[in-house]
């Protein structure tokens, strides 16, 4: 009961007297303020007939309201039968019965009321509400809490924080108010928390199953707030934005001061966090009134890096499509904000390991410094001592860096040995996020001469020989996309294969979508077909692949066009298994110029020209040929005898089934058999 309700009742009960004469006593007050609450309409009706040892009370109040801590009641109606009791030469006053307000389900409330003190207790559900006042000290007032569940102090939790939902858990302890005349009141509160649960009206906060113990220290001037709250919090989760919290089972200490006049910004002037040898967390921010970040500033040391991911990363990790991500090691590191701009960063290396659990990639042993600046000049320097690359080692590399007017620049190239070969950085500039753009980087890479046999082996691909390098003077990475200007080329098959306008969408996310086109020159074929087991065809191919686009790695598009063509000194003839995968493959039959088994005793036959192309859309493949008639395409023209021609008579074929017609061909589960 608020202390304005216990007033009015010890002036009431001082009359009590009279009514016991009477029989019957009704008052009524439009309005009491005391103790920071106002009462409305409230009614007071006491019947006590002659000689009975006890009268009935009703207090009935239109509407409570303690602005300052939250609270609001409507309709609050008690009833309770009213005794006097007499211990030696004190007198006091009992009442103890149901209490109502709105719609909520009623609660037992007792009260009792002596010259000194006057305690009042509110329990239903298991929980408890204690509260006492001494006339000693009449501006004072003790709560005590147990089991009370959240959503009972959720009001004066929003109290200064109007978007929060308390919408699980208990909380024990000592809640004191002081109501000093002529200064603010005072909230000092040591609670207890078990499995709160809590999250904001839009859902960008949220804590749940969270355990701790915390003091809180309010004081709550006229339309102002100043916070202290520092304590241990053990288990649960945390979420703020993206970034999500695990906690241990283990304490983690906090320490929060806050303060907000109005409807202005909040000022948080400390911020500490202690999680053992995992992180250590010190600063001072200013939130907008949504809590948007309006500035801050933090410093962060890991002495043990090895649960950074688990606890605090995954958040965002999972967002840059690297989940598993683990670390061991140390780091320190420290950041600035000004709104959504980031004014510098500040990191130390300390022996960090960084893997992939998918086992993507690795890097061993980073020391060093990283350092940004959006204003001043800053240069650092950093170095790895080898990795790995799905697998594919690469050795030690130093990087130095030199930043200001909001950028990060490479100051020299930085090049490392990769797949026999070497992987080269000629430049590197990144641009962090700020107003409302996203990350930006941007670089020119060299490739020399990589062995693509080693790549091969490494990737469980089939045994392909050739080797990599190019030169691509721009790399982009902006709004989630990577552009690569200029060109790849590959040594393969002892041709050429030339890549271009390649861009990979989401390169870190959900679906990564790859776009590109690529041309083929003069490919061996006998060294292709041996390589993918689908028979032997000798001669050299050429053609292109425009628009491809994979989506999650697998092909949604493309507009492909592969066939040979006559070279000095190379013979053209395809074996009786490759003409039998072709036909496996393209729906496609044989006709030759001879008849039945003759046509067996032959190896291989020449042809004059091979090609075949499809255009793919919606998991369908528009096949073609050397020529195309009606529903009918050649894919095989021969040449000499026997002569042998090989035709498609399906020109639409459902992609997915193509593809596990090749996969069959290739691994041999097309028999050859030519009657």
């Amino acid at each position: 009961m608020p202390r304005p309700v216990l007033t009015i009742l010890t002036l009431f009960l001082a009359c009590v007297p009279i009514a016991v004469q009477a029989q019957s006593m009704q008052a009524r007050i439009s309005k009491a303020e005391a103790a920071g609450a106002t009462l409305r309409d409230v009614r007071l009706t006491l019947d006590w007939p002659a000689e009975a040892p006890d009268g009935q009370l009703r207090v009935r109040a239109a509407e409570i309201d303690a602005g300052a801590l939250g609270w609001r009641f409507e309709a609050v109606d008690w009833r309770c039968p009213l005794r006097r009791e007499t211990i030696g030469d004190a007198t006091r006053w009992r009442c103890d019965g149901p209490l109502r307000g709105g719609q909520g389900a009623p609660l037992q409330l007792s009260l009792v009321l002596d010259a000194a003190t006057t305690t009042a207790e509110l329990s239903g559900g298991g929980a408890h509400v204690g509260l006492s006042r001494n006339a000693a000290s009449p501006d004072a007032t003790r709560i005590d809490l147990r089991r009370v569940p959240a959503a009972w102090v959720e009001a004066l939790v929003r109290a200064g924080w109007t978007s929060a939902r308390l919408s699980g858990g208990t909380v024990d302890g000592a809640v004191r108010i002081a109501t000093p005349g002529g200064r603010p009141m005072r909230v000092d509160a040591d609670l207890e928390i078990a499995g709160l649960a809590l999250e904001t009206e839009d859902g960008s906060i949220a804590a749940g199953d969270v355990d701790g113990d915390l003091k809180v220290r309010l004081s709550l001037p006229d339309d102002a707030l100043d916070a202290r709250v520092e304590g241990d919090l053990r288990g649960g989760e945390l979420l703020f934005g993206n970034a999500y919290v695990s906690l241990p089972e283990t304490p983690v200490g906090i320490g929060v001061d806050m303060s907000r006049v109005g409807d202005g910004d909040w000022a948080l002037p400390r911020l500490q966090w202690r999680d053992g040898d995992t992180l250590h967390v010190d600063g001072n921010a200013r939130l907008t009134p949504d809590f948007g970040i309006g500035a801050l500033a933090l410093t962060m040391a890991s002495d043990d890096a090895s649960a950074l991911p688990e606890r605090y990363l995954s958040g965002w990790l999972g967002l840059a499509g690297v989940p598993g991500l683990s670390l061991s090691g140390g780091l320190r590191a420290g950041l600035a904000l000004d709104g959504a701009t980031l004014r510098r960063v500040d990191i130390a290396l300390s022996g960090l390991d960084i893997g992939d659990a998918g086992g993507r990639f690795r890097l061993d042993r980073l020391d060093g410094t990283v350092r940004y600046s959006a204003s001043s000049p800053a240069r650092s320097a950093f170095a790895w001592h080898g990795g790995a690359l799905y697998g594919m080692p690469f050795d030690a590399a130093a990087w130095s860096l030199e930043s200001g007017a909001g950028m990060l620049r490479l100051r020299e190239p930085v090049a490392f040995s990769f797949l026999g070969g070497e992987i080269g950085f000629e430049s590197l500039q990144l641009q962090p996020p700020a107003g409302g753009t996203g990350l930006r980087m941007r670089t020119g890479l060299r490739l020399d001469a990589l062995d693509i046999g080693v790549l091969a082996k490494s990737l469980d691909w089939p045994a392909f020989e050739g080797s990599l390098s190019g030169v691509i003077p721009t790399v982009r990475y902006a709004d989630n996309r990577i552009d690569f200007d200029g060109g790849l080329s590959m040594t393969l098959f002892d041709g050429r294969v030339d890549v271009s306008s390649l861009a990979i969408e989401r390169p870190f996310g959900v679906l990564p979508t790859v776009t590109g086109d690529l041309a083929l020159s003069a490919l061996d074929l006998h060294a292709l077909t041996g390589v993918f087991g689908f028979g032997s065809i000798e001669g050299r191919l050429h053609g292109r692949i425009d628009g491809l686009r994979l989506v999650d790695w697998n092909a949604t598009a493309f507009d492909a066009e592969l066939r040979t063509a006559a070279a000095p000194g190379v013979r053209q003839r395809i074996s009786q298994r490759a003409v039998q995968d072709i036909s496996s493959v393209g729906d496609a039959s044989f006709v030759t110029t001879l008849q039945g088994r003759a046509i067996a005793l032959f190896d291989d036959f020449g042809y004059r020209g091979i090609g075949i192309s499809c255009r793919l859309r919606n998991q369908v493949c528009r096949m073609g040929g050397l020529r195309s008639e009606g529903n009918a395409f050649t894919i095989v023209e021969g040449a000499g005898l026997p002569r042998l021609d090989v035709v498609g008579f399906n020109r639409d074929v459902d992609w997915p089934v193509l593809v596990e017609r090749l996969a069959a061909a290739a691994g041999g589960d097309v028999a050859p058999v030519i009657d």
